[in-house]
């Protein structure tokens, strides 16, 4: 079992996914809302890579539509792309289904569908992701969305931490200097991941959304640990 890292979704032709698990990660924000999605009672969520899509899906079945562009939301959907967007109580979500588009998270998905099996991964359902892995004795692509096909801190260190539970049951990181170096910053940054991305770029974006509720939710670990966003085939269900 082995783990590499693709640092964004534009190289992903480089890498060949046939016969891996794809683990799609976008911490900021799109995993995160997408695992919040499944805890929260919906049945299904459908990420598309265009806004027009995720409108379509809204009126074709009835979904709740979720979206951004550069952080903001997109016009003409129901809400943008926070966890507490699917978290408030005046906003009843269970048995619904969900379609979302964002600015990276759902483009990197749309590009890894090849995979054997495809999840997704945040600090906020690691062991899910971790133990699935473990269980599909696959090797594995941690697939970082990035930011407008630039790297990106946090996806990176959400691929150390991954590392990190897996060694100990044999995976393999000696061949890919990208796994290496995701698990030597995650050595890090673990003892306070919401301090050492204090400098990083997506604190600064999401400063400027007023999201920081959204930054300190997103950074912490295992809050929903048997989450797992899993793609059957046309849509992520909880496995």
């Amino acid at each position: 079992m082995k783990l590499d890292l693709c640092f964004s979704p534009d190289l992903l032709p480089l890498y060949d996914l046939r016969g891996q698990v794809a683990v799609i990660v976008d911490v900021f924000r799109a995993t995160s809302t997408i695992a919040t999605a499944l805890h929260q009672g919906m049945t299904a969520v459908y990420p598309v890579t265009t806004v027009a899509e995720c409108i379509a899906l809204g009126h074709e079945r009835g979904c709740l539509t979720a979206s951004e562009r550069d952080g903001v939301r997109a016009a003409g959907v129901d809400i943008g792309n926070s966890p507490f967007e699917l978290l408030h109580e005046d906003y009843p979500v269970r048995g619904r289904e969900l379609a979302i588009s964002t600015t990276n998270g759902t483009k990197a998905l749309r590009h890894s569908l090849a995979a054997e099996a495809l999840v997704c991964g945040a600090f906020i359902n690691l062991t899910a992701v971790a133990d699935f892995c473990l269980a599909q004795q696959r090797d594995i692509l941690v697939v970082a969305a990035g930011w407008k096909g630039k790297f990106c801190l946090e996806d990176t260190l959400l691929g150390g931490a991954l590392a990190e539970r897996l060694l100990p049951h044999g995976l393999d990181i000696s061949e890919s200097d990208a796994a290496l170096t995701a698990y030597q910053l995650w050595q890090n940054a673990r003892a306070d991941l919401p301090g050492y991305l204090h400098q990083s770029a997506a604190l600064r974006r999401l400063r400027e959304l007023e999201a920081n509720d959204d930054y300190l939710f997103c950074t912490q670990v295992d809050t929903y640990p048997d989450v797992l966003p899993l793609w059957d085939g046309s849509k992520l269900v909880r496995g």
